[in-house]
């Protein structure tokens, strides 16, 4: 059995859903999914350690001429390790399970971890299935075990799992894990938090997001520059080297395709159509599952950005990502990956390097909408009352001219207009900008406009005197807040 006792920050909402599962008097089905490296398995490592019994198995990483064999044999392997059964030979997954089952005990808390359940399943179609029967006949029999399956693929666990009939009203929970919250960003920095400015911090989130993986590369006493050189421009920086990884990890085969999307998005957010033409490809669904795809692993998502009114449905959508790793590789990395394979930017300055202004405004604004709970504290708007969020796009029509508003927070009787800046200094601009944009939106009647700023930089007297934002949201307050 393995326990793991390593430094653990966030997730609080998460472990109490799962701790609440020990409360039943049944046994608890869980999915856990998620992009690479955003903390699943440390999550349920975390929860088992404070059950009576945790057991992991994790499947072989897929690889060409990978069989079913070797993940039965690394099962076997596994189990012997961390139960009293001898290491066997295993020819089905159905003696798997049912070997795993008879280790379980009735009156203990068990955890049992299936991780990268697509690695597993790799080669075997009769996986679900047999999983399906061995649920139902052996581990439903156990009133306080709780089985989790947890993977990066979440296709393979939407169409295997939650979209398969056979597994209709047996999952308890699905978990979702998505980027940790700024607030939970900021304790990586230790007991120098309060001396690491706001600026220095947005620059390493601004290339690696709130992925916990990457954030455990924190070294609080080092300059952000000289942590980002070493990730990322070094041939054994694990930034570096990271991209390729998890794509093929992720999608295999298929990683060419999916890398092209995102190449395409990474220059600006685009609709299914304009992601078709600028491929020279036809819009058909199998780009649409495609994208569907990236949007499940954590990658990118889709908003709908147009049509104001909590009565009308817009069919005004944009994929963007939302990773700031994946855009950062792709714009600033990779680029570059032929000399930094040679060690040619092992000791150059980042700031020659790195536009870090044009880096941090898009960057920035990644930052925010994915912390979009945050926001709305600071504003003092009750999640419930939030119609729709997040970028806005008004079209040019006979009665509207062409808007674009960073984040649209949009309840019944208000329309929240947020102008999101990355600037050294923030002047009176941004206030003609806002005005302009206000000008030209047309929210529907009798609604209130509230506009507010959402920045890191120094703020002009002009901005902080109150005259015309109604509210202004420092990074720092963001760092600083708590949901």
């Amino acid at each position: 059995m393995t326990k793991n006792t390593a430094p653990f920050f966030g997730r609080e909402y998460e472990l109490g859903v799962l701790h609440n599962l020990f409360n039943k008097r049944s046994a608890s089905l869980v999915i856990c999914r998620g992009r690479r490296r955003i903390g699943k398995s440390t999550l349920i490592q975390k929860f088992g350690a404070e059950s009576d019994v945790f057991v992991q198995f994790q499947g072989l990483p897929p690889r060409k001429g990978g069989t079913a064999r070797e993940q039965l044999d690394a099962f076997s392997e596994q189990l012997s390790r961390q139960t009293t059964v001898p290491r066997v030979g295993i020819d089905s997954w159905d003696k798997a399970f049912f070997l795993l089952g008879g280790q379980v005990k009735k009156e203990a808390r068990t955890v049992i971890l299936f991780d990268e359940i697509s690695w597993m399943a790799a080669d075997a179609p009769d996986f679900a299935g047999y999983l399906k029967i061995a649920w139902d006949t052996l581990f439903t029999s156990f009133p306080s075990l709780v089985l989790v399956l947890c993977g990066s693929v979440s296709s393979w666990i939407e169409k295997n799992i939650l979209n398969n009939t056979g597994f209709v009203g047996r999952v308890s929970v699905t978990l979702t894990l998505e980027q940790l919250p700024l607030h939970t960003c900021n304790r990586f920095w230790g007991p120098r938090t309060e001396r690491v400015s706001s600026y220095e911090k947005l620059r390493f989130l601004a290339v690696c997001g709130g992925v916990p993986r990457y954030l455990k590369e924190v070294v609080p006493a080092e300059d952000t520059a000289l942590t980002v050189r070493r990730l990322c421009f070094t041939p054994d920086g694990m930034l570096f080297n990271e991209f390729e990884q998890i794509f093929h990890d992720i999608f295999s085969r298929r990683a060419d395709i999916y890398r092209t999307i995102a190449e395409t998005l990474s220059d600006a957010p685009c609709s299914q159509s304009q992601i078709a033409a600028l491929m020279d490809k036809e819009r058909s669904g199998y780009l649409g599952a495609c994208l569907s795809d990236l949007e499940l692993s954590g990658f990118i998502r889709k908003f709908d950005i147009g049509t104001l009114g909590y009565r009308n449905r817009s069919r005004l959508h944009q994929y963007r990502i939302i990773d700031n790793y994946l855009r950062f590789y792709l714009k600033y990395v990779a680029p570059l990956a032929v000399k930094i394979r040679q060690g040619l930017y092992r000791d150059a300055g980042l700031e020659s390097v790195i536009p870090w202004d044009t880096v941090l405004g898009i960057q920035f604004e990644t930052l925010v909408i994915n912390n979009l709970i945050t926001v709305l504290r600071l504003l003092q708007i009750d999640p419930v009352s939030v119609l729709r969020a997040g970028p806005y796009m008004q079209r040019v029509t006979n009665r509207t001219q062409a808007c674009q508003v960073d984040l649209l927070i949009e309840t019944r009787h208000t329309v929240f207009v947020g102008e999101i800046k990355c600037r050294r200094a923030i002047g009176a601009d941004v206030i003609d900008e806002v005005a302009e944009k206000m000008a030209r939106l047309r929210p529907p009647a009798g609604k209130t406009m509230r506009p507010f700023l959402v920045c890191e930089g120094a703020v002009g007297a002009d901005v902080a005197a109150g005259r015309f934002f109604d509210r202004i949201i420092t990074f720092a307050d963001m760092l600083a807040a708590t949901v």
